[in-house]
């Protein structure tokens, strides 16, 4: 049986989480708001302990991994940009920065939800909460003409 013909599991869980990000700028709301929102979770950990942000990162970036050796890579270079910001910050600014940034681009992701008229697709799965950046991501590929 040939396998070639079938999606792979990446482009399934992508087609899935669009489903609820087909408006213009829904789509523009979330390119700003989930780098944002994985910036600001990285922050909050970085402030409980540095290693903590990093062991996350470490996991997150071996589920990518396991979906699509490109996103990991992609998403390997986004976590040590985001985790270099993160330790040339001050620290006593780390965390309230980081739950503000949060807070703020959280709110941006439900008013673009109101805005598509659908509800978030975390709400279904909380895969999804991992799958967002890969959508982000997805289309800078494209832009780029680069295989995921």
């Amino acid at each position: 049986m040939d396998h070639s013909s079938q999606p792979r599991h990446i482009d399934i869980l992508l087609a899935r989480y669009a489903e609820s990000h087909r408006n213009h700028t829904n789509e523009i709301i979330h390119f700003v708001c989930i780098p944002l929102i994985v910036l600001s979770l990285l922050g909050i950990l970085w402030a409980v302990h540095p290693v903590v942000a990093i062991a996350t990162t470490l996991a997150s970036l071996y589920y990518y991994a396991r979906l699509s050796r490109g996103f990991a890579i992609g998403m390997g270079l986004m976590s040590v940009a985001m985790l270099g910001i993160l330790a040339l910050l001050p620290d006593m600014t780390v965390l309230p920065v980081s739950i503000a940034v949060f807070v703020v681009a959280w709110i941006g992701q439900f008013v673009g939800h109101k805005i598509e008229g659908k509800k978030p697709s975390f709400f279904d799965d909380l895969r999804f909460l991992l799958i967002g950046p890969l959508f982000v991501l997805s289309f800078l590929y494209r832009r780029m003409n680069l295989a995921y």
